[in-house]
This record gives C-alpha cells, structure tokens and sequence, in this order.
C-alpha cells in the first residue's frame, strides 16, 4: 500500500493553514469569551469588527506560506472554480481543522478559571442545556444565545443564513483577489476588505446562527468543548444542526458561489475587459 506524506509545498499549505486558522479562531473566539465572562465588548458590531480584523491579520500572516484560505468553504470553492488542485484539498482541510483545534485549546487554557466562576456565579452546571451561554464561546448556537429571547431560528432558516453569508463571502474573495475584475483593490489591501466583508456579513447574520460560515471555525473548537466537559451541551442543536448549518451550508454556500462566479460573472469581466482593452493579470 502507497504511503501518504506531505511534499515540502504539501507541508508549507498545511503549516499556513494551521497558522492562519489559528490566529483566526484565537483573536475571533478570544473576542466571544472574553465577551461573555467580562462584558469586556458592548454590540455586536464591536465582536464582527473583532472577527474582521482577526481574518485580515490572518491573510497577511500566512498568504506567503499557503494560500490563507483558513476555511475548509473557501478550498472547496476554490477546487469548483478550478483555482486550485483538489490534490492539495487535504493538506488545507487537515491544517486547518487542527488550527481552529488548537485555538481552542489555548482560549480555554487562558479563560478556564474565570469559566469556572461565571458558571458557579450563574449557576450554571457544565454539560446541561444552560451551559451553552458558556459553550458558545467555543462552537455556535442557533438562535444566538446571547440575542433576546423572541429570536425563532428554524434548522431550515439557520441553514439559510449561513448558506447566504457563506455565499457572499466567497463571492468577494473571488471579486477581491480576480486579476479580470479591473475595479478591485490592490491586492496589498485585499485582506482588510475580505475583513470587512467578514465584519459586514457577521453583523447581519450572526443574531441568527452566531455567523459560522466556517466549518473548521465551528467544528473543532465544538468538539473541544465537548471533551471538556460541555458534553452533549456541544452538539445540542436539533437535527444534527452544527453539521447541517455549520459544515454543510457553508459549504454548499461557498461552491455555489465559486460556480456562479466561474460560470457567469468571469466570463463578463473577460467580456467587457476586451472590449476595453484591460489585460487580466
């Protein structure tokens, strides 16, 4: 039987994604726990901004070393639209399921004690249904737990707002970093407008589902919680919801996204850019 190892450039794709993803969830998760244990951040738009600038440092950290996907939607959008080869799809997922993991691990290390007292403060018993109000801080809830409580959030409706948002962020990743669309930014500024694509995005679908759109994001530190203590209290949602709202839907969010992309709105900036006379680069 063949042995699967990592090339040098398979190697380098899985230690960017690994750090990017890291920075990411470490900074974007951070902003949640310190949230919910100190009130240390008042609106949501202070934690979507948080999420935003997280990606944007993310990207610069790590764009030279691999590609700086950080989400498992955004590799499988980018093998849909023939941007890259699926051959290197497990060196990005592996790195970045792993990063998200290990950001994880570091937050809890960091806040664990101060958990501990807010759910003794609260009388809150790890594990129950009322420790997601500790648990969100790693995986995400639908509806958001930390929202009032006449929020109603279907799987149905879940799965559409992280499809959406997952669709929009793929289609400004393709808009921002596509050599045809002559009205881009320079790409020195790319990571901080795919930042704030980020931050746009979370503000408006995040009172829903708490904005996944990123399963490495959700899945790993969920299943931290779970080995740490939280139990079954990390995968409470009904209907196998973390997996059909926060791995499926992003997914299929993102693929839809690179095809209609690839399919029709490429083919239009090569259209107009001819008859123009821009080159493509």
């Amino acid at each position: 039987m063949k042995r699967y190892t990592f090339s040098t450039e398979g190697l380098n794709d899985f230690l960017g994604e690994l750090i990017g993803t890291f920075i990411l969830v470490f900074f974007g998760c951070g902003s949640v726990a310190v949230t919910v244990l100190y009130s240390a951040h008042t609106g949501l738009f202070q934690i979507a901004a948080l999420w935003g600038i997280a990606v944007a440092l993310a990207i610069y950290a790590t764009r030279n070393i691999s590609c700086a996907h950080l989400n498992p939607a955004v590799s499988i959008a980018m093998v849909v639209a023939n941007r890259m080869s699926v051959k290197k799809i497990p060196h990005y997922l592996f790195g970045q399921f792993f990063g998200a993991f290990f950001a994880a691990v570091v937050i809890y290390g960091l806040f664990s004690s101060s958990i501990t007292n807010y759910e003794a403060m609260h009388g809150i018993v790890r594990g129950s249904s009322e420790s997601i109000k500790t648990a969100m801080m790693f995986g995400e809830y639908y509806p958001n737990p930390g929202v009032s409580a006449v929020a109603s959030v279907s799987t149905v409706n879940a799965f559409l707002a992280e499809f959406i948002g997952t669709f929009a962020l793929v289609f400004m990743i393709f808009s921002l970093t596509e050599g045809c669309n002559t009205g881009r930014p320079d790409e020195t500024f790319s990571p901080f407008f795919i930042g704030g694509s980020v931050t746009v995005i979370i503000s408006v679908i995040a009172p829903l589902t708490q904005a996944g759109l990123n399963p490495a994001r959700d899945l790993s530190p969920r299943l931290f919680s779970y080995l740490a203590g939280w139990g079954q209290a990390a995968f409470q949602n009904d209907h196998y919801g973390f997996l059909t709202v926060y791995v499926v839907a992003p997914i299929c969010g993102g693929a839809l996204s690179a095809l209609l992309f690839r399919k029709v709105i490429e083919p239009i900036m090569l259209i107009k850019n001819s008859s123009d006379n821009c080159d493509c680069n």
